[in-house]
C-alpha cells in the first residue's frame, strides 16, 4: 500500500546546521554548492524552521532563487510556543516563512516540536483549523507535526488529530531503545496511526558520527571504507513508511558522504542489520545511570530537582565525551523546564523511596555536580 511520501528519495537535506563563515552568518555560497549537489544526485527534499537563525533567508538564496519551483520538495515549520501572546502573532509567522523563503507555497508544513509544555500553545490558538484553512488556499501541500515527547502524548495527539498527514520523529539506532527518547516505541505508534515518519536527527546532532570507541570498532570492522556516520543514515532509511531522513550537514563533505552511500540506498543487507544489532549491544554496555524518565521522584522532591534531566546529560557525558553538549542537555531539560540543578538537593532521600529502578539517586546527583555544576 503506497503513502504519502513513498516517491521522495530517504535523505533529506536539513537546513537547521548550515556551513557558517568566521563572522557566524551562514555560508550562502557553500549552501548553493551542496544545494547543486543535492539536486544533481536526485534528492528533493529540504527541511528549514521558522525558528532556525538565517536558515529560511538562506534557502532562498541558495534554493529558491535558482531553481524552478517544481524541482524541489519544501517544508518548514511554525513555532507557536516562541514569544506568541496571540493567535495572530503564530500566524504571522506563515507569513514570514513566505516572504524569507520566497517559495510561494510550502509542500510539507510542520507544527513545530509537539510535547510537553508547547503543544497548548497550538491548541490555544486553534492552529490545527488554521492550517487545514491554507491547505484548502492551496499554500500547504500536506500538514503535520514535529513531535519531542512520550509516546503515550503522541498518542493522545494524533487521536485528537487525526486530520495530521504525517509525523516528525527522532530516530537514531542510539536513541530506539532509549527510555529517556524512546524512539521505537513512538515510531510505533505513528505507525499504527497510518502516519508516515519524516525522521530527524538520525545521527543524533552529529554525536554517532564519533561514537564510542567500541561502537565505531565494531562500524569500521564491518565496513572498513564507509563513514561511522553512514550507518546512523541507512539505519533510520531502512524503516518502513519513511517519507526522508533529514541530514542537517554543515560542508560539502558531509554531504558528498551522504550521497556516497544514499544514491543508490535499496535497504539493510542482513549482514549491515546485524552488524548494526552489535554497535547497539556494544552503547548497552557502557554503565549509564538506568533511569527511564519515568519522573515518580520529581513528584516527591521537595526541592523540585529535575532529576532525570540531570541524568539523561550525566548519561551523555559519559557515552559522548562532551561536556558542551551535556550541558546543553542539562539546561534544556532541567532549568528550560522550570526544574532546580542537581546542587540544590538536600540529600532527603524521598525520591529513592519511590525509584522503581532503586536507582542511588543522591549519589547519583552528587555526580552529576561534580562533573557538569
Amino acid at each position: 500500500m503506497s503513502y504519502l511520501g513513498e516517491d521522495i528519495k530517504k535523505l533529506g537535506f536539513g537546513l537547521m546546521r548550515l556551513p557558517q563563515l568566521e563572522d557566524g552568518k551562514i555560508d550562502v555560497e557553500q549552501t548553493k554548492q551542496m544545494v547543486d549537489l543535492f539536486l544533481e544526485a536526485g534528492f528533493t527534499y529540504f527541511d528549514t524552521a521558522w525558528a532556525y537563525a538565517g536558515s529560511e533567508d538562506a534557502i532562498r538564496q541558495a534554493l529558491v532563487e535558482r531553481y524552478p519551483r517544481d524541482r524541489f520538495t519544501l517544508a518548514t515549520k511554525n513555532a507557536a510556543w516562541i514569544n506568541c501572546k496571540t493567535r495572530e502573532d503564530a500566524i504571522a509567522q506563515f507569513d514570514t516563512s513566505l516572504k524569507q523563503t520566497g517559495a510561494s507555497y510550502f509542500d510539507f508544513y510542520l507544527l513545530h516540536n509537539l510535547g510537553e509544555g508547547r503543544t497548548h500553545y497550538f491548541d490555544d490558538f486553534d492552529l490545527w483549523s488554521w492550517v487545514q484553512e491554507k491547505k484548502a488556499e492551496g499554500l500547504i501541500k500536506h500538514v503535520g507535526f514535529s513531535f519531542h515527547s512520550t509516546p503515550e502524548e503522541l498518542e493522545e495527539i494524533l487521536n485528537k488529530h487525526p486530520e495530521m498527514e504525517f509525523v516528525q520523529l527522532q530516530i537514531n539506532y542510539a536513541d530506539w531503545e532509549n527510555p529517556a527518547i524512546q524512539s521505537k516505541a513512538c515510531y510505533e505508534v505513528a505507525r499504527k496511526h497510518g502516519k508516515p515518519v519524516v525522521i530527524m536527527e538520525p545521527v543524533k546532532g552529529g554525536m554517532l558520527a564519533n561514537p564510542p570507541e567500541t561502537v565505531a570498532q565494531v562500524l569500521k570492522a564491518a565496513e572498513p571504507d564507509s563513514s561511522v556516520a553512514s550507518w546512523a543514515v541507512r539505519f533510520a532509511a531502512n524503516l518502513e513508511g519513511v517519507i526522508t531522513v533529514l541530514s542537517g550537514m554543515s560542508n560539502v563533505e558531509q554531504m558528498q558522504d551522504n550521497l556516497s552511500y544514499m544514491k543508490d540506498f535499496h535497504g539493510l543487507s542482513d549482514a549491515e542489520k546485524e552488524t548494526l544489532k552489535r554497535a547497539q549491544d556494544e552503547l548497552a554496555r557502557i554503565p549509564l545511570i538506568p533511569c527511564t524518565t519515568c519522573n515518580y521522584c520529581a513528584k516527591v522532591c521537595p526541592q523540585d530537582i529535575g532529576i532525570s534531566g540531570s541524568f539523561t546529560a550525566m548519561n551523555y557525558l559519559t557515552l559522548y565525551k562532551d561536556k558542551d553538549l551535556a550541558l546543553n542537555q542539562e539546561d534544556w531539560l532541567v532549568g528550560s523546564h522550570g526544574r532546580n540543578r542537581a546542587d540544590q538537593c538536600i540529600k532527603c532521600g524521598e525520591c529513592e523511596t519511590v525509584c522503581p529502578q532503586h536507582i542511588p539517586i543522591r549519589d547519583n546527583l552528587e555526580k552529576v555536580v561534580e562533573a557538569l555544576l
